[in-house]
């Protein structure tokens, strides 16, 4: 949408102060920018490292799946998952807290003992893929901030700092064309009364 404006004073004053707000602006949004790909990036090589830890330990569980035939699943379910909320740089983005699990009571002489183990492994387990999730949805809103913060940068520095920045100038030309004709209009009235007068 091209830039609206009159030919005045005011709207100059008016769009050299909004260019101004926008020259101020920019530098902080391409920090902003920056922090948000280099935040970006890191939070993928964690989620790949969260992935790493979580196949190998689903590989060490899945070893022992003849024992695990055995293992009453009643007994172990997430009863409830702690989401905390950090800021970077500006961006509220989703972190775990804690997870609380249903651990149901089972007797050790009845169950083998490796059942305490397995609860442990599998509470381990569920917090990496839980963490994941979590991640991934971090990611998600991280990667929207810095496309919405990169789309503000250009728009800033391609297209209203140019805008602002030509319109200020077409008005300056036109008032200082009429400021001229006003002076030619004075001296062509001066030397006709002189004329007149002589």
């Amino acid at each position: 949408m091209a830039l609206k404006y009159q030919f005045n004073k005011t709207a100059m004053q008016f769009l050299k102060k909004q260019l101004k707000i926008r020259e101020n602006a920019l530098p902080t949004l391409k920090s902003k920018e920056s922090a948000l790909r280099m935040t970006v990036k890191k939070e993928k090589e964690n989620l790949l490292k969260l992935e790493e830890k979580y196949n190998s330990l689903y590989k060490k569980i899945k070893d022992f799946s003849e024992l695990w035939g055995e293992f009453n699943v009643t007994y172990f379910s997430v009863k409830n998952i702690n989401i905390d909320i950090k800021k970077i740089a500006g961006i509220k983005t989703p972190i775990l807290g804690s997870v609380d699990y249903d651990i149901k009571e089972f007797s050790n002489f009845l169950n083998p003992v490796w059942f305490v183990e397995g609860i442990n492994l599998l509470k381990e387990l569920s917090e990496i893929e839980i963490e994941i999730e979590i991640q991934k949805k971090k990611i998600a809103i991280l990667e929207y901030a810095r496309k919405k913060t990169t789309q503000k940068v250009n728009l800033y520095e391609k297209v209203q700092i140019p805008e602002y920045s030509e319109a200020i100038l077409k008005i300056k030309r036109y008032l200082e064309d009429v400021d001229n004709l006003e002076k030619s209009a004075q001296k062509i009235t001066k030397q006709k009364l002189s004329s007149k007068g002589a």
